[in-house]
């Protein structure tokens, strides 16, 4: 089942497909699509098109959400959107997928699946978290990522790695050995 946010409708339709909804605030989209189109308006100025499609699909039961063409084609797109993956973790399984890698929000001790020399970042977002982590080329022990970049860049060195947290963190890993 494929959800596009309203500007989003118009690149799916270019590709020959057709989504099960359209949601936003419609300030991307003709009104001559959303005629054509199952096209929910939500006016809230408060969120954006990602959260009210997430939302959306958390109110319609869906568990396990895949989340693409999240940038926006603007970085200031891509670190909102990014950010948002903490909100929508709690309620569902949420990932956000990119060219490169995939993108989730962890709220407590995790193990990921992963490959040696698998490039993986980690995004602390609350100063009080403590991390700890095994399976990474850089260890990291109970440490309190004050900046974003402090926990990127590392590398997994075998097939798993676990994060060992209570709080919140995005965790990227990158599909391929760069």
């Amino acid at each position: 089942k494929v959800i596009c946010c309203d500007g989003a409708a118009n690149t799916f339709i270019n590709i020959g497909k057709m989504p099960m909804a359209t949601i936003g605030d419609g300030d991307s989209i003709s009104e001559e699509l959303k005629d054509k189109l199952h096209f929910i308006q939500v006016d809230d100025q408060e969120t954006n098109d990602l959260t009210k499609a997430t939302t959306y699909c958390i109110n319609h039961g869906f568990k396990h959400i895949a989340i693409i063409g999240a940038t926006g084609m603007r970085e200031d797109h891509t670190l909102g959107n990014i950010s948002l993956l903490a909100n929508y973790g709690k309620q569902a399984d949420v990932r956000m997928f990119t060219d490169y890698g995939v993108f989730v929000a962890v709220f407590d001790s995790t193990h990921f699946r992963s490959f040696a020399g698998q490039q993986v970042s980690i995004f602390n977002l609350r100063q009080e978290n403590y991390i700890d982590a095994d399976g990474l080329l850089y260890p990291i022990k109970h440490r309190n990522f004050a900046q974003w970049w402090e926990g990127t860049l590392n590398e997994s060195t075998t097939n798993t790695f676990l994060l060992k947290l209570k709080g919140e963190v995005i965790v990227f890993q990158t599909y391929e050995k760069k």
